[in-house]
């Protein structure tokens, strides 16, 4: 059975697909992380990035 949901907006990506769609490295990520350039947020046990950090870091805007 498929629902008909309309895919919601991403608000933030884990480290992996922070990786594939802005095609950086994770040890890029987490220095980005760790120089406070790219916001994460834990959440449980996981790590991510919110959508607009990561789209200011990449467009040159941090």
């Amino acid at each position: 059975m498929q629902t008909d949901k309309p895919d919601l907006p991403k608000i933030a990506y884990s480290i992996k697909e922070a990786c594939q769609v802005s095609s950086l490295g994770r040890t890029t990520i987490f220095n980005h992380i760790a120089a406070q350039r790219l916001k994460a947020v834990r959440v449980g046990g996981r790590t991510l990035i919110p959508v607009e950090s990561l789209h200011a870091l990449v467009t040159g805007e941090v």
